[in-house]
C-alpha cells in the first residue's frame, strides 16, 4: 500500500405517496457511459482492486477523480479529504491440527477433512468437550446452548425457522460471544470442499475493533462432520433435522478435541471513499448511495494463465453506476437534500468497510433518510422487472414503485430477492436502523442471476468483456438516478 502522502495527492486531485416527478432534464445513463468504467475498473492496471494493494490505490485515484470532475465535494472533516480510513486486520493459517476423542478413545478424521485458522499467532486448546449446535441459535436469535469453554459445532446453511435470523458469520461470532473455545462449522452439502479448504486457508480481513472470535475457528466436510456424528452416537440426518426446529437446545456429544493453530498476522489500514453533493435547500436529511469498490485481488495460484479476479460484474459496475448517477446529479437540476456517495471497501471480506462506516458515520446515521446500495448491477437486459432488497415499509415502496412505474418499469414483488438481503452492505445500516434499499432488475431475474453466482462470480473470469449485459444496468442507473430525486425533493418525500 502506497503511504499517505499518495493518498494525500490523490485527495487533491479532487416521500409521501404522491407522484413522484421524473426529471426529463437529466441525460439518460447508456450501456457506453458504464462500459467505460468498468473497462478500467476491471483492467489488469488493477490487480483486482483487493484492499491495501496498489490496486486500491489505482481505484481510489480513478473514483476520486471522476467524482471531483462530476463537482462532488470532499466531505468535510475527513482526515484524508476523499477518504475514511479503515484499520484492518489480515490473518492466514500457517498451519493447524484437530485430535478428537470419542469416549475418550482417538478417533482419527481425515487430514483434509478439517480446516482450522486460529485468533491469535499460537493456539493450542487440549480436551475441549463438543457440543452439535445447529444453527447455533433459536427462534429468537439467541444462542440456543451452553458453550462456555467448548467446542460448538455449528451447520452452515440458512436457519430455516426464520427470515431475518443471522448468517453463519454473525452466528459463530455469537457463538464466540458466549465463550465457545472453538467453532467448527459443518461445510453445506453441495459446496465444492476443496474451495472451501482454500479460501480459509488464504488471508482473511476483519475490522481492527471488531468483537474478539473465537480462539479457533474452522470448517468440517460434510464427510467428517457424518463421520464424527455417527461415532458420537447420532444419526448425521437426524441430528440435522432435529436441528430445523426453532426450540433445539444443542446435543452434548461424547467427544472432546484438541486445537492448535499457528497464524501470521498483520495490521494494516484500507479507505472507504466518500463524496458529497451539497444540496439546494438542505433541511437536514440526506440521501446515501452506496457501492464496493473491492474484489478478490490475485486470486489464483502461481502457475495459472489469468490469476487475477477483476471483478467487473462484482463490482465494478456498482462503482460505474455510483461515478453516472453523481454526473447526473451533480450537472442537473441541483437536488433538494444533501446527497452522500460512498464506496466501501472490503465488502468481500464480510461488509467490513460498510459496517465501519455505521459504526463511525460522516453524517449522523439518523439524518441519512434512505441508503441506496448498487451491487453486480450488470447482470439483466433491458426491460427486467425492478425488484428491491429491503422491501416492506409502504411508504418508500411506494416512492420505488411510482419512480419505476414512471420509467416505463415492471415491478417483480415475488420476494425471492429477499434472500439476499444479508448478503450486501445496506444490510449493515440496516442493522442500524437506517432505511437501505437494493433496486434493480439484477436480483429479479434469478435464473440469470445463479448463472453468473455459478460460473464467472468470483472468479477469474468475472472480466469485462461485450458479453456482460449492460442495458439492464444502463436502465437501472436511470432509475437509481429518478429514486436519488425523489428522495432528495422535500416536497415529494418527507424524510421519514
Amino acid at each position: 500500500m502506497k503511504t499517505l502522502p499518495f493518498r494525500a495527492a490523490i485527495a487533491a486531485v479532487a416521500l409521501s405517496a404522491v407522484a413522484v416527478p421524473v426529471h426529463a432534464a437529466d441525460a439518460p445513463i447508456t450501456e457506453a457511459d458504464l462500459a467505460q468504467h468498468m473497462r478500467v475498473l476491471a483492467s489488469d492496471a488493477f490487480e483486482g482492486r483487493a484492499p491495501g494493494t496498489e490496486g486500491e490505490d489505482r481505484t481510489i485515484a480513478y473514483v476520486v477523480g471522476e467524482w471531483a470532475k462530476a463537482g462532488l465535494e470532499a466531505v468535510p472533516g475527513s482526515a484524508t479529504p476523499w477518504l475514511q480510513a479503515v484499520p484492518l486486520i489480515e490473518s492466514q493459517s500457517a498451519g493447524g491440527t484437530a485430535k478428537f476423542k470419542v469416549k475418550g478413545r482417538d478417533f482419527a478424521l481425515p487430514a483434509d477433512g478439517v480446516v482450522l485458522t486460529g485468533r491469535d499467532a499460537s493456539v493450542s486448546l487440549a480436551d475441549l468437550p463438543a457440543v452439535f449446535v445447529g444453527y447455533g441459535v433459536d427462534g429468537s436469535g439467541k444462542v440456543n446452548a451452553d458453550v462456555n469453554g467448548k467446542l460448538a459445532i455449528m451447520l452452515f446453511d440458512n436457519v430455516p425457522y426464520g427470515d431475518k435470523l443471522p448468517r453463519y458469520r454473525e452466528r459463530r461470532q455469537l457463538l464466540a460471544d458466549a465463550g465457545a473455545s472453538a467453532v467448527l462449522v459443518i461445510a453445506p452439502e453441495g459446496m465444492a470442499w476443496d474451495q472451501l479448504r482454500g479460501s480459509v486457508g488464504s488471508k482473511t480481513v476483519r475490522l481492527a475493533g471488531a468483537k474478539a472470535a473465537a480462539p479457533v475457528t474452522g470448517f468440517l466436510s460434510v464427510e467428517a462432520a457424518a463421520a464424527l456424528l455417527t461415532k458420537a452416537g447420532q444419526d448425521p440426518a437426524a441430528a440435522r433435522e432435529a436441528a430445523k426446529s426453532a426450540d433445539y437446545r444443542g446435543t452434548a456429544l461424547p467427544v472432546t478435541a484438541s486445537l492448535s493453530t499457528t497464524t501470521a498476522i498483520r495490521a494494516f489500514a484500507s479507505n472507504n471513499i466518500l463524496a458529497k453533493l451539497p444540496g439546494a435547500k438542505p433541511d437536514g436529511k440526506a440521501v446515501l448511495f452506496l457501492g464496493h469498490w473491492d474484489h478478490l485481488g490475485i486470486c489464483a495460484p502461481e502457475g495459472e494463465a489469468d490469476r487475477i479476479c477483476n471483478g467487473a460484474v462484482d463490482n465494478a459496475s456498482g462503482i460505474a453506476v455510483l461515478i453516472e448517477t453523481a454526473k447526473r446529479l451533480a450537472t442537473g437540476a441541483r437536488p433538494d437534500r444533501d446527497i452522500y456517495f460512498l464506496a466501501t471497501t472490503a465488502e468481500e471480506k464480510g461488509l467490513l468497510g460498510a459496517h465501519y462506516f455505521a459504526d463511525n458515520p460522516v453524517v449522523p446515521l439518523a439524518d441519512i433518510t434512505v441508503a441506496l446500495n448498487i451491487d453486480t448491477i450488470a447482470i439483466s437486459p433491458r426491460g427486467t422487472p425492478v425488484a428491491t432488497i429491503g422491501r416492506g415499509k409502504p411508504a418508500y415502496d411506494a416512492v420505488v414503485r411510482n419512480v419505476a412505474t414512471r420509467l416505463g418499469r415492471k415491478l417483480d414483488e415475488d420476494g425471492e430477492a429477499d434472500a439476499f438481503i444479508q448478503r450486501q452492505d445496506g444490510w449493515a445500516l440496516g442493522a442500524k436502523g437506517v432505511t437501505s434499499l437494493m433496486v434493480g432488475g439484477s436480483f429479479s431475474d434469478m435464473k440469470l442471476l445463479e448463472a453468473f453466482l455459478e460460473s464467472d462470480y468470483h472468479r477469474p473470469a468475472d472480466n469485462f468483456s461485450d458479453k456482460i449485459p449492460l442495458g439492464g444496468a444502463s436502465e437501472d442507473a436511470d432509475l437509481h438516478v429518478a429514486l436519488g430525486r425523489a428522495f432528495a425533493d422535500t416536497k415529494v418525500w418527507s424524510g421519514k
